[in-house]
């Protein structure tokens, strides 16, 4: 699993025009999965995400998670993180989960990451997104998760 982690002031994502999940203070997670991630990833995940201390504390340093400063998570979906464009001209997805068991995971780790306390909205899976967001900082940092017997992405 592989997580683009944004801090932000405020994110919203909309389809055909309309707004399906908006915050104020907290973290926009792009999100994908590749064959071979399950349920101790997901669990893994979740609690790196909302544990993370990315926000500042009264003295200006990155100490406080998601969960201390009662901010929101908005989950996105996208598949393209696990885009190779090591060859050609066209990103290949292979590394990346079909899109039945991608959405499966997407689902868990949406309710995973609700169960760590922060509240968690979304975007909608395969859809058309139209992503905006304010980066605080700017902060955004990429968290990676093999699976056990996953394909390792070469870099």
């Amino acid at each position: 699993m592989r997580v683009v982690l944004q801090r932000v002031s405020e994110a919203r994502v909309a389809v055909e025009g309309e707004v399906v999940g908006e915050i104020g203070q907290g973290l926009l997670l792009l999100c994908a999965f590749q064959p071979g991630d399950d349920q101790e990833v997901l669990e893994w995940m979740a609690a790196r995400c909302a544990g993370l201390r990315v926000f500042r504390d009264e003295e200006d340093k990155m100490n406080l998670s998601v969960r201390d400063v009662g901010g929101e998570i908005l989950v996105v979906s996208q598949f393209t993180l696990y885009g190779d464009c090591r060859k050609g001209r066209r990103p290949s997805f292979v590394g990346s989960a079909s899109a039945g068991q991608a959405n499966d995971l997407y689902e868990c780790f949406l309710a995973t990451l609700a169960a760590e306390g922060v509240p968690v909205l979304s975007g909608v899976f395969q859809a058309m997104m139209e992503v905006e967001l304010i980066n605080d900082g700017p902060v955004t940092l990429v968290i990676d998760r093999e699976a056990a017997g996953a394909p390792a992405v070469e870099r």
